[in-house]
C-alpha cells in the first residue's frame, strides 16, 4: 500500500454514533464537502472503513 487517499465527506454526521463522529474528526473532516488527502496505510484504511457510508474515497498517486 503506497500512495495517498483522497477522502471527501459526502453525508452529515448528525445522526451518527459518537465513535463515527470522532473518526471523521480524526480524519480531519468537519463538514459536508470537506476533502483531505491522507497517506494510504492501515490506520487510515480502518478510519475510512468505519465511516464508509459517510465518505467517498479515491486513490491518488
Amino acid at each position: 500500500m503506497a500512495g495517498r487517499l483522497k477522502v471527501t465527506q459526502t453525508k452529515s454526521k448528525v445522526s451518527e454514533k459518537q465513535y463515527q463522529r470522532d473518526t471523521l474528526r480524526s480524519l480531519g473532516l468537519k463538514r459536508i464537502g470537506d476533502v483531505v488527502v491522507r497517506p494510504d496505510d492501515a490506520q487510515n484504511r480502518g478510519y475510512v472503513n468505519t465511516v464508509a457510508h459517510l465518505v467517498k474515497v479515491e486513490e491518488i498517486d
